[in-house]
């Protein structure tokens, strides 16, 4: 069986992440999170995969390349114009040979759940109880088949929604030719999988788990989750006088200097230098060649590759992005003073703690100070002794 797995779009909910990376290649626990996907389906037993790339296909090229280093066959498919999922389906037809799974690249699914999906009647959709069905395309169904699918509204008629995951027989190309453009201008795949539902021939499987990754704030939730079913593993030095408690993965070249406390579950890249006198807290992953200075404390942070947070700094509840320098002292705030849910851009996070989204690049001054909530774009320069609040566009200067 083929695995076809969506991985053309940028994520422009991800922004400024997403600015030079496609979405599907954002880590979680210092892993794309398009990888687990594919390590999941060949623990399933699938080894034939093809990706739908396009915007920043290169990286996603690179980084599988042919996939034996995965155990597994990856060829790829450029979708380019990224027209909607059923534009995206379209793309690989001539490329699939047989029954496949179809899957989105921006969620993490068990191998428990691709295999049961890998062994039902096509066509078959994923389905997933959620306590906040409002977000996604709610399903209704009767005794496992699809009687409904509407897209996000306020009154969901079901806790049930559509996890993004499909098995399709090569029927399913007929039907994305002979739907239309969607309102929002795009081909829907959803569209074609009305005519199954009107059929009554579109299975369901609930799906055991799942998560969708489909804000900055939700990598925190995957890679909480990803984190605390590795395995630990040292690589690197740790020098006397580290205190370390619970699991922690180091990577080859790092360097944890004396004084530092780790209280796991955390993953640290290669070539990191950590301490003297850290405090890194549960749930973080610090990417390769970072810099966590003396007295600083991270706590269920990502922070992407190349970022330096040299001394002096509180970073809570984060995602940092990769090749941002913190002047000493700037701490980022992770709780409203009324404990009330945290909004980023206008847009709710359902989190109580959460503190910022840092694009690449970004400078800051000394003792600079970051609001809950705070969305900043790529390349930013702010000044010392500033205030940073709300949504800042790309490239901006802030203070003198």
């Amino acid at each position: 069986m083929e695995c076809v797995v969506l991985a053309a779009g940028e994520g422009k909910r991800m922004r400024p992440l997403t600015a030079s990376r496609p979405k599907v290649m954002l880590p979680i626990a210092n892993r794309p999170m398009i990888e687990y996907i594919v390590r999941a389906a060949t623990e399933a037993g699938i080894n034939r995969f093809i990706l739908v790339v396009g915007y920043h296909e290169k990286e996603i090229r690179d980084y599988f390349g042919d996939g034996s280093a995965f155990g597994a066959t990856i060829r790829y498919a450029t979708q380019r114009r990224q027209m909607g999922t059923g534009d995206a389906v379209r793309s690989v037809r001539d490329l699939v040979t047989d029954r496949f799974i179809l899957l989105n690249g921006d969620m993490i699914i068990s191998s428990d759940d691709i295999l049961s999906l890998s062994s039902a009647r096509s066509p078959c959709m994923g389905i997933y109880s959620s306590e906040h069905p409002e977000n996604y395309g709610v399903v209704t169904i009767e005794d496992d088949i699809v009687t409904g699918l509407v897209e996000k509204t306020r009154k969901p008629p079901s806790s049930l929604i559509n996890a993004g995951a499909y098995l399709f027989d090569c029927d399913i190309f007929d039907r994305v030719d002979a739907i239309g453009l969607s309102e929002r201008g795009e081909y829907e795949l959803t569209d074609a999988l009305m005519e199954y539902i009107r059929e009554g021939t579109l299975g369901a499987l609930r799906f055991a788990s799942w998560c969708d990754v489909g804000e900055p704030w939700n990598l925190l939730d995957a890679n909480e989750a990803m984190i605390a079913g590795m395995q630990g593993g040292v690589e690197g030095e740790i020098e006397e006088n580290v205190v370390v408690s619970g699991l922690l993965c180091v990577g080859e070249g790092t360097v944890i200097r004396s004084g530092t406390y780790i209280e796991g579950p955390c993953v640290i890249g290669k070539n990191c230098r950590i301490g003297p006198h850290a405090y890194i807290r549960g749930s973080t992953a610090i990417g390769d060649n970072c810099h966590i200075g003396h007295a600083t404390e991270i706590k269920n942070t990502i922070v992407l590759e190349g970022t330096k947070i040299p001394h002096f700094s509180y970073i809570g509840d984060s995602v940092i992005g990769s090749g941002c320098n913190f002047g000493a002292g700037t701490k980022i705030a992770n709780l409203r003073h009324d404990h009330g849910p945290v909004r980023a851009c206008g847009r709710d996070t359902g989190r109580r703690k959460f503190g910022a989204v840092i694009g690449d690049g970004v400078q800051f001054g000394i003792n600079c100070s970051i609001n809950v909530g705070a969305i900043v774009g790529s390349n930013v320069r702010v000044a010392p002794h500033t205030r940073v609040d709300g949504c800042i566009a790309d490239g901006t200067v802030i203070g003198q």
